[in-house]
C-alpha cells in the first residue's frame, strides 16, 4: 500500500475511534410558568385510561437525590453564594437557567399527567401520577410496556423532557414530551425528527444516543461529575446543583467563599471578550470536547479559554454532513448560537459578543436575558436598542432605512435575526445577523428573510431580490460573501466548488469555523489538487481551530509530499493541532509523529487525551506487540469506556489470545454502548457458537 493511501487510512481510523467526543446539546432550556396549568389534550392525544397492569409512579417519599455524587473540588453549589448575594441568587431563581434541570415535583412538572394518553406512529405513552410522583409507561428496551419514574425535567418554558434513572445509574431521556408553547401537548420530538423509533434504532428513548449523563447534563446542571465503572457496568453522577447555577458562569467559588476577595471569582463582564464569550459558548454550541466526558479534571471552566477546550461543530461530522446548517453555513437549529455569532460581521468586525446584546440571569433584563435599556426611545424596540451602539444611523432612520411602515418591521431583528432557525418544534432567531439574499433561497433553497414575511404570490424571491437591490445597493458586498459561501459547501455545486473554496480559504477576513470546512471539503473533493491552497491556508493560519482543520484536511489528500508539512506543527501551542498532525504521521510510520504520540500519551497536561492512547494502541498491535497494545488501548477505555470501536478491537485480540471471556464482555459492552454495532454482534454471535473470529 503506498504511503500517501495509508496516511489517509489511517485519518479514517482516527476519526472512526474518535466515537464519542461529539457533543450535542439539546435545545436551549427553559423555565416553567410561575403557574403551570396544563390544558387539555387534543384529539391525537386524547386521554385515555393506562392498561390496568401499569405500575404506578415510585413510591411515596423516595428520594432521588439520595443517590447523587459530590461535586468536583472547588463547587459550594448556589445556596452558599446566596449566602452573600442574596439579591442576585433570589433574581437568579425566577430565571430560565436555574430551570434547565428540575426535580421532578409539582412546583416544575408542566405537563398534563393525570393518565393522559399519547399515540405516534413508533411510540406509545402514559402519563400517570400518585402522591405527587410522575411516571411515563411506555415500551422499553426489549419492546415490552413498563411504568418508568420521571424523577428529573428539563427545561418547560418551551418543552419540558422527563428523564428516568435506570438501574444501572444512566439517566435517559424519556421519548414524550411535553410542548408548552405548541398546543400544550404531548409530542415525540424525536420520532418527529428522525421518523419511527423502533428499539433497535440509535434514537430510541432507552439507547446510548439519548443518555443524559453525555448528551444533556454538561450543560444542564452545574459541576458536573459522572463516573462509570468497567467492572459493574454501572453509572454515578452528582453536581454543584441542578441548572444553570452561579459557578456555571463564575467558576468554582470555594476559593472565594473562603477569601470573599473578587480576584477569587470569575466575572464575566470584566474577562477579554473571546474568554467571556466562551462563557455563553461552553453551552449555547454544539462542539468537540478535547478531553473525555469522564475527565473532569479537564473540563472547561469559566475564564478559561474556548479553544483549549472545543472545538465548533460546523457542518461537517467527519466526512458526513451535519443536518443543522444551511447550505451557506449559517445553523438552522436551535441552540448552534456560538457558530452562528461568531459568522457575522457584528463579531468579525465589530467585536460583537454575547454580553453585547445579553446580560446575566440575575440582572434586569427583557425576555431571553436581552438587556433592557434605561430608557427607550419612541419606536426603538428592545431587539433594535441592542443595535443601536453600533448601528445608531440607521436605526435613527427608522422607515427611511427599512423601506417599511408596519411596526414590525422598524425592528432590526425581524430583517437581520429572522425565525428561520428551528428546534423543539418552534422558531428561533437566526444569529448569523446577515442580509437577507433571496437568491440563494432560489439557488439552494435556503429561506430569507423577505420571504418570512412577504408569502404571497407576487413576493418571489427573485421579486425581493430586485427589491433588495434597488433599495440596498450596498448590500450586495454582504450577499456575495454568503453566496459564495452556498456555492463552496452545498452538495448540488460540489464539482464545480473548487474555486469558492479556495477563496473561502483563502479569505483572511472569514470565520475561521467556516474557513476550516472549506479545507475539509477541499481536501476531500479535490484530493491532490487541494494541496497548494491548504499549504498556503496553513502558512498565515492563527486560529488553532483553523490549523487543526487544514491538518486533517491535509493528510485526507492522498498526496505523498504533505508530511513534512505537517511535521512543523508537532510543536504548535496547540494540544488540538499537535494531536491532528500526530496522528496521520503515526499512521504511516513517520517517527516524527510516534514520538508526537508518546509525548502526548504521557506528559501531566496532555496524558488524558485519549486517541493518543488509541493511535499508539493501533501501532502496537501492528508490529505484533499484543501487550503493549492491549495495555494502551484498554487504557484509552478508562478515559473513554462508550468507545464501541476500541471494544471491538480489544474483543479481537482477545479472542485470537484465547481468552474468549474477556473477549464477549468487550463486545457485550459495546453493544450497551451501540446496540446496532454490525461487528460487535456479528463476533458475539460467533463466540456464542464456540467460533472465534478467525476459525
Amino acid at each position: 500500500m503506498s504511503r500517501s493511501r495509508t496516511l489517509v487510512l489511517a485519518v479514517a481510523v482516527l476519526l472512526v475511534l474518535a466515537g464519542g467526543a461529539v457533543l450535542w446539546r439539546p435545545a436551549t432550556p427553559d423555565a416553567p410558568p410561575a403557574a403551570p396549568s396544563p390544558a387539555s389534550a387534543p384529539k391525537e392525544t386524547a386521554v385515555r385510561a393506562a392498561p390496568a397492569a401499569a405500575p404506578m409512579a415510585p413510591p411515596p417519599g423516595q428520594k432521588v437525590t439520595a443517590e447523587l455524587l459530590p461535586p468536583p473540588p472547588g463547587y459550594v453549589g448556589s445556596e452558599k453564594c446566596g449566602e452573600c448575594h442574596d439579591g442576585e441568587h433570589a433574581a437568579w431563581r425566577e430565571d430560565w437557567h436555574a430551570r434547565a434541570l428540575s426535580e421532578a415535583t409539582p412546583e416544575y412538572v408542566v405537563g398534563d399527567f393525570d393518565n393522559a394518553h399519547y399515540k405516534g406512529d413508533s411510540s406509545e405513552a402514559w402519563m400517570i401520577s400518585q402522591d405527587a410522583h410522575y411516571a411515563m409507561r411506555t415500551k422499553g428496551p426489549g419492546g415490552a410496556l413498563d411504568a418508568y419514574p420521571v424523577h428529573w425535567v428539563v427545561g418547560g418554558k418551551r418543552m419540558q423532557d422527563p428523564v428516568t434513572m435506570m438501574p444501572d445509574g444512566r439517566w435517559q431521556v424519556l421519548p414524550i414530551y411535553y410542548h408548552v408553547t405548541g398546543k400544550s401537548e404531548w409530542v415525540d420530538y424525536s420520532e418527529s425528527k428522525q421518523g419511527a423509533l423502533t428499539p433497535d434504532h440509535p434514537f430510541f428513548w432507552a439507547n446510548w444516543q439519548r443518555n443524559s449523563q453525555h448528551s444533556c447534563l454538561d450543560c444542564h446542571v452545574t459541576g458536573l461529575n459522572t463516573r462509570y465503572d468497567r467492572g459493574s457496568h454501572k453509572w454515578s453522577t452528582g453536581f454543584a446543583d441542578a441548572g444553570v447555577a452561579c459557578e456555571s458562569c463564575h467558576g468554582p467559588g470555594a476559593r472565594h467563599v473562603e477569601t470573599q476577595l473578587p480576584q477569587d471569582i470569575i466575572q464575566p463582564s470584566k474577562l477579554p471578550p473571546q474568554q467571556a464569550l466562551a462563557v455563553c459558548a461552553q453551552c449555547h454550541g454544539p462542539h468537540r470536547t478535547l478531553f473525555p466526558l469522564l475527565d473532569a479534571a479537564h473540563r472547561y471552566q469559566p475564564g478559561k479559554r474556548y479553544e483549549d477546550y472545543y472545538q465548533p461543530m460546523v457542518v461537517l461530522l467527519g466526512s458526513q454532513r451535519s443536518g443543522d446548517f444551511f447550505e451557506d453555513g449559517r445553523p438552522k437549529t436551535s441552540s448552534f448560537e456560538y457558530q452562528a455569532l461568531t459568522q457575522s460581521r457584528c463579531h468579525l468586525q465589530g467585536g460583537a459578543t454575547c454580553l453585547t446584546c445579553h446580560t446575566a440571569p440575575h440582572a434586569e433584563h427583557a425576555d431571553n436575558e436581552i438587556k433592557q435599556p434605561k430608557h427607550l426611545a419612541k419606536g426603538v424596540t428592545v431587539g433594535s436598542a441592542s443595535c443601536q451602539g453600533c448601528h445608531a444611523k440607521e436605526v435613527a432612520e427608522g422607515s427611511r432605512h427599512t423601506h417599511h411602515t408596519s411596526a414590525e418591521a422598524q425592528d432590526c431583528v425581524a430583517c437581520h435575526m429572522p425565525p428561520t432557525v428551528s428546534g423543539v418544534l418552534d422558531h428561533f432567531a437566526d444569529h448569523a445577523i446577515d442580509v437577507p439574499v433571496p437568491r440563494n433561497t432560489v439557488k439552494h433553497d435556503i429561506p430569507n428573510a423577505c420571504n418570512a414575511c412577504h408569502t404571497h404570490e407576487k413576493a418571489s424571491p427573485e421579486a425581493m431580490a430586485e427589491s433588495l437591490e434597488k433599495w440596498w445597493p450596498n448590500a450586495k458586498q454582504r450577499q456575495a460573501r454568503r453566496m459564495r459561501l452556498a456555492d463552496a459547501i452545498a452538495v448540488k455545486t460540489a464539482a464545480d466548488s473548487r474555486g469558492p473554496l479556495e477563496q473561502v480559504l483563502a479569505d483572511r477576513k472569514e470565520a475561521p469555523a467556516l474557513r476550516g470546512v472549506a479545507a475539509q471539503l477541499l481536501a476531500q473533493r479535490f484530493h491532490k489538487e487541494a494541496v497548494p491552497a491548504l499549504k498556503a491556508a496553513l502558512a498565515t493560519a492563527t486560529d488553532p481551530g483553523l490549523r487543526s482543520d487544514i491538518a486533517e484536511a491535509l493528510s485526507l489528500t492522498g498526496t505523498r509530499d504533505v508530511a513534512d508539512v505537517l511535521a512543523p506543527l508537532l510543536k504548535d501551542k496547540s494540544l488540538w493541532v499537535r494531536q491532528a498532525a500526530a496522528i496521520p504521521l503515526a499512521g504511516v510510520g513517520d517517527p516524527r509523529g510516534v514520538s508526537a504520540l508518546e509525548t502526548l500519551a504521557h506528559q501531566p497536561e496532555s496524558e488524558g487525551l485519549t486517541m493518543p492512547h488509541v493511535m499508539l494502541g493501533q501501532l502496537a498491535l501492528r508490529r505484533g506487540d499484543l501487550a503493549t497494545g492491549v495495555q494502551e488501548l484498554e487504557r484509552s477505555l478508562d478515559m473513554q469506556p462508550y468507545n464501541a470501536e476500541v471494544l471491538v478491537v480489544l474483543a479481537d485480540v482477545y479472542a485470537r489470545q484465547g481468552d474468549l471471556p474477556r473477549a464477549k464482555e468487550r463486545l457485550e459492552e459495546a453493544l450497551r454502548f451501540d446496540s446496532q454495532h454490525r461487528g460487535a454482534r456479528q463476533r458475539l454471535e460467533f463466540l456464542r457458537r464456540g467460533r472465534g473470529p478467525g476459525r
